[in-house]
């Protein structure tokens, strides 16, 4: 019979759960296309463990249970700023560069990420990552002012390695369910950060009123999970390895810095929002766990909006519209939140949540695509986690310092205008088609 000769209906009629299986598939498939794998330039490369099915299962919920726990630092400490400040003695300076401390130290140690990788293994190297973020967690319950900053700091530089290596994790022992993996662990980012807003304030309510075990109360997930995790150690056999690639010409490329630009501009709006939105809504003259339940659904948006931008986007070879629209959204959005009828603050959480979700999907989508190969790739989400996150940590710095200045969140509809436009600029370019001016060379 001729291969190409029609085959009967009832041949192809798939089963309702295969097909299913298979438009779910289709759906999260771009997802996996963005994932960046920290260690590709080590030789010879990781090999993923064997493990039984049950194994996998377990290090599969193991990866999620990580991803959940790199967020709740941010928000949790947002949603409790005010009392904070009141019970601490925290002045609007102090305000500021707490909220602002862990965004520097994404950027500031996300570059030691592939290093520590290399010397001890992903795999202990996310194990110290969950203990240490635990302790600094824990550390801000003390009711001490500087362990509140010690604590931020070593929980956020925790954050910022696993931020590097969890995605390529994912890529590595799971790539097949690479897309579906991916769609889980965004979903657990997002969780983590809308949990923390919208359960902290209950949390310290439960918690006989004490600011202080609601704060340190997030260490005890990243605990559990630190054990969950430890037996997927032990698993995991490592020989020697080395660098075996480098990367040339990435610095001094302009479509490298649009990328890293666009990056860390919309990373500047997404940790104002994680650091102030709360204290925004309750200067507005919404209660706690009303402000808290907000920013949750905007969270939870972003979320969706992760699923479903990198999708659109790698349909074209251009972005520049997708990510033009999205910082438009992101704005827009947040002046509604700013200066819109309290009656109406859902509706712009919903759009503003679409919109930054998108910005988060589409700036990962663009590093991925703007390059040549996977170690080009590596290096320019290095390149744009570094210098990115250094930049948006003047986000929920400048918030902070227009609240003490002049004594309202007011004047930050401007701040998040002229950070919007820039990003819009650099998305515009970040999106065109093209590979950045670099190459990858074996040492």
């Amino acid at each position: 019979m001729n291969s190409h000769s029609p085959t009967p209906a009832h041949a192809t009629a798939a089963h309702p759960a295969q097909t299913l299986e298979n438009t779910l598939a289709e759906t999260l498939e771009p997802l996996g296309e963005t994932l960046v794998d920290a260690e590709v330039d080590i030789v010879p490369p990781p090999a993923p463990p064997a493990f039984s099915t049950i194994g996998r299962v377990i290090l599969g919920a193991s990866l999620v249970l990580i991803a959940f726990n790199l967020r709740p630092v941010f928000s949790s400490a947002s949603a409790l700023l005010p009392e904070i400040r009141s019970e601490l003695g925290l002045s609007a300076l102090g305000a500021s560069l707490l909220t602002t401390l862990p965004v520097v130290c994404l950027g500031a140690f996300s570059p030691f990420a592939p290093r520590l990788a290399q010397r001890f293994g992903s795999e202990w190297t996310l194990l110290g990552v969950l203990l240490l973020l635990s302790l600094g967690t824990a550390l801000r319950g003390l009711s001490s002012m500087p362990l509140l900053f010690i604590g931020t700091a070593l929980a956020g530089a925790c954050i910022a390695v696993g931020n590097v290596l969890l995605p390529g994790l994912v890529k590595r022992d799971f790539p097949k369910q690479a897309a579906l993996m991916t769609g889980l662990y965004t979903m657990a980012l997002c969780a983590g950060a809308a949990g923390a807003a919208g359960l902290t304030l209950p949390l310290e309510a439960m918690l006989g009123g004490s600011m202080n075990a609601a704060l340190a109360a997030w260490a005890l997930p990243a605990l559990v999970v630190g054990a969950i995790w430890l037996p997927q150690v032990f698993m995991v056999k490592r020989g020697a390895v080395r660098t075996g690639f480098r990367v040339e010409g990435l610095w001094r490329d302009r479509l490298a810095w649009n990328v890293t630009l666009f990056m860390g501009l919309q990373s500047a709006l997404a940790y104002s929002v994680f650091g102030w939105l709360v204290p925004i809504l309750r200067d507005r003259g919404l209660d706690g766990v009303t402000a808290g339940a907000v920013v949750s659904i905007s969270v939870m948006v972003q979320a969706a909006a992760c699923l479903v931008v990198p999708h659109i986007a790698v349909r074209g070879k251009n972005q520049s519209i997708i990510n033009v629209t999205l910082c438009a959204l992101a704005v827009g959005a947040l002046i509604g939140l700013l200066f819109a009828p309290l009656s109406t603050v859902w509706i712009w959480a919903v759009i503003q949540g679409v919109g930054q979700g998108g910005l988060i999907a589409a700036a990962m989508t663009v590093i991925v695509l703007r390059s040549g190969d996977a170690h080009i790739a590596a290096h320019l989400s290095g390149m744009a986690q570094c210098v990115g996150y250094l930049l948006a940590a003047t986000g929920p710095l400048i918030v902070g310092f227009i609240r003490g200045w002049t004594g309202s969140f007011a004047g930050c509809a401007i701040l998040f205008v002229v950070i919007g436009t820039i990003a819009a600029i650099n998305g515009w370019f970040a999106g065109r088609n093209g590979h950045v001016g670099a190459r990858s060379v074996s040492t």
